[in-house]
């Protein structure tokens, strides 16, 4: 599977609420394969508020302060962040792979599991991808393509399906091991925004 996200074909049918929340999960998936260049760092900063409210100002509050950061970072600082918590000399500070965190035993399972379902929805990993399908930036990809693609008419079902079974039980995890992690700057505003972006992904589709 392409964990970088791909020009996509939207859906005529996705309502705005649903764009917006495939553009998120689009950011995050990005920044979580890569550092950030310079022009996606202007974009974050420049980019609209979020107006959130009642149980969901955090949200608001979260890419506020990444859109701060943004405009802060340099592009070769983030770059080495990345590489220190991502990829490291030996063993990486923070591990980006779900069936790290995840409680059952036998991560091959887990990616064979995961392979049969993303095949059942049309998506490989590319041959030349060195990251196993587990990677959280895969992971937030295909949530993308879940909420844009129009072939469903489980659509909702199939997000909650995927959704509480990869990315719910692990991005806790990921996102406190990344605030914890020594020589964490801009990517400690990238786990606050994950944490809170996806805390409310998780109550809204418990709902459905």
């Amino acid at each position: 599977m392409n964990s970088h996200p791909a020009p996509l074909e939207i859906s005529s049918k996705a309502s705005p609420e649903d764009r917006a929340r495939a553009n998120f999960y689009a950011l995050l998936s990005r920044l979580f394969y890569a550092a950030p260049d310079a022009g996606l760092l202007q974009a974050i900063a420049r980019a609209d508020e979020i107006v959130a409210e009642g149980d969901n100002v955090g949200l608001g509050a979260a890419w506020r302060s990444l859109q701060e950061a943004s405009a802060a970072a340099e592009d070769a600082a983030t770059q080495q962040e990345f590489d220190d918590l991502f990829v490291g000399i030996g063993k990486a500070a923070v591990t980006p792979f779900a069936s790290h965190y995840l409680t059952e035993t036998g991560r091959e399972k887990v990616l064979v599991r995961l392979r049969d379902e993303l095949e059942d929805f049309g998506l490989a990993r590319r041959a030349d991808a060195a990251e196993p399908e587990d990677h959280v930036a895969a992971l937030l990809d295909a949530m993308r393509y879940l909420i844009l693609s129009e072939d469903r008419d489980d659509a909702l079902q199939t997000q909650q399906r995927f959704f509480q079974r990869y990315l719910q039980p692990c991005y806790a995890g990921l996102c406190d091991a990344i605030a914890m992690a020594r020589g964490g700057n801009y990517y400690r505003q990238v786990a606050r925004f994950a944490k809170a972006f996806l805390d409310v992904e998780s109550q809204a589709l418990a709902m459905i």
